[in-house]
């Protein structure tokens, strides 16, 4: 009898915690910016030949990255550690740095309305 509520407390336990993970990943989920608002502002960063330089471990850069939410893909964006020769050549030396087509460097997190300002392009309300 006792190794019957063992394997029922066990098992109430398990589901519990399965459901928790389950909810946890949905909240997550729901709050993910997955309307595209800065495609166009992200297309046109893109035109205007800015990109940028980071590392996935960076956690500026993901900063970075997600204030563009799913329009991100639209950036040009330079995975270092993967490009080690490239950033190297471009004179990267700290994560994101952003880079213009002139060559001119942007070290740092800058925000929508610093890569609106750097590019040129119209940052959307």
């Amino acid at each position: 009898m006792q190794e019957k509520k063992q394997i029922i407390i066990i098992s109430i336990v398990t589901l519990v915690v399965i459901l928790g993970v389950v909810l946890i990943g949905i909240n997550k989920n729901s709050s993910l910016d997955t309307s595209g608002k800065y495609d166009v502002f992200a297309k046109c960063v893109a035109s205007k030949g800015l990109t940028m330089y980071g590392a996935v471990w960076c956690p500026h850069c993901q900063n970075e990255k997600s204030h563009f939410g799913s329009s991100f893909k639209y950036v040009p964006y330079v995975e270092c550690p993967d490009n080690i020769k490239l950033c190297d050549e471009k004179g990267v030396v700290g994560f994101p740095t952003w880079i213009d087509s002139a060559g001119k460097k942007y070290e740092g997190e800058q925000g929508l309305a610093g890569i609106a300002k750097i590019s040129g392009c119209e940052l959307p309300q």
